[in-house]
């Protein structure tokens, strides 16, 4: 049985890593702190030229149809470069969501989303503020069972504070009532898939710290040489590779698992969002000790992904909640454990 990603998707993949790459730099990362909203319009535009936007948007609707699956090598890339841009938010939660409640609704922001006309964020009970309010054109905010699908003039914003400079954080209070679906199951695969999506951004951001953490040690030279060759420096990077690799299965299973709608996605997704996250914490706290000193700088653009990792790991529940999720699984009666249930669905 072959698990290997297929060629074209590879390909995508390598595409817009380097679009991401060259356009997407430490130093614009810093400028769009310093910007009213925090956002480029015309780095949205380019995204929306590539059709980025409207990936997972059906074809009926101006998108290119394409699946969780398909998307989850390009949110590793996202999460890779840092992308401030909702770009993971809206192809993995706010487009399906939509997709699930259909109707006009859905016929109405899709075909906007895909073109890069709209802007679409999704606020869960699970948590309390909601990425991207500010910019939003639309809404989909949880309370209690039900989804209310507002816009602007219908919500009052809160700004708070992120430890990630790029992550732009509302407190949401609804002035109007408007419920477009209450239904459980669509609520806990959105939950699923913006889990999903931080599980991605993870395995890229602990990726990028690795390959700043390896260029400074063999550029900072100690005792006649670089530090990269001491073997304490080593283990700290080998360390991290290690969990690294292991944790890109469990991402890419609950990739296939959210995108087939199997019975098994919330535990495939808790278990990729905890030991991805997993990963990138240990490769922020590996990274800042071999850069020493000038880690704890704010020059350092190590601090951009690593902040942004803390932050990812405690959005769309953090490590307690997964946790609980998998001890549910793993403690039911009727749960297919061993060798021989591994690829069950």
């Amino acid at each position: 049985m072959d698990f290997t990603f297929s060629e074209d998707q590879l390909l995508f993949q390598e595409s817009v890593r380097d679009f991401l790459v060259n356009e997407v730099t430490p130093e614009k990362i810093r400028e769009s702190w310093e910007s009213e909203t925090g956002r480029s319009p015309e780095l949205w535009a380019q995204l929306a030229e590539l059709g980025l936007t409207g990936i997972t948007v059906p074809e009926a609707l101006g998108g290119l149809g394409m699946s969780a699956l398909d998307f989850v090598l390009l949110a590793q890339e996202c999460g890779y470069v840092a992308l401030p841009e909702p770009l993971v938010h809206t192809a993995l939660v706010a487009v399906p969501l939509l997709t699930d409640i259909g109707g006009e609704l859905a016929a109405q922001w899709l075909p906007k989303i895909a073109s890069g006309e709209a802007r679409v964020v999704v606020g869960l009970s699970q948590n309390l503020l909601v990425e991207d309010a500010h910019t939003a054109d639309l809404i989909l905010l949880q309370q209690g069972d039900d989804i209310h699908a507002l816009t602007p003039g219908q919500f009052n914003l809160r700004h708070n504070e992120s430890v990630d400079p790029s992550r732009k954080l509302y407190a949401v209070e609804a002035t109007a009532s408007n419920i477009v679906c209450s239904d459980v199951a669509v609520i806990t695969a959105c939950l699923n898939r913006g889990a999903l999506g931080n599980a991605a951004q993870a395995l890229g951001l602990a990726q990028r710290m690795v390959d700043l953490a390896v260029q400074y040690t063999s550029e900072r030279n100690q005792f006649g040489k670089p530090i990269g060759s001491f073997q304490a420096v080593k283990h700290h990077m080998a360390n991290v590779a290690v969990q690294l690799e292991y944790a890109k299965a469990p991402v890419h299973r609950a990739a296939y698992a959210v995108a087939n709608d199997l019975n098994s996605a919330s535990e495939n997704v808790s278990h990729a969002k905890v030991v991805a996250c997993e990963a990138a914490n240990l490769a922020a706290k590996n990274c800042i000790q071999v850069h020493g000193a000038m880690g704890y700088t704010w020059e350092v653009d190590l601090h951009i992904f690593m902040k942004k990792a803390w932050a990812l790991a405690n959005s769309w529940g953090d490590a307690g909640f997964h946790k609980n999720r998998i001890n549910d699984f793993i403690l039911r009666a009727d749960t297919p454990l061993g060798a021989g249930n591994t690829f069950l669905n």
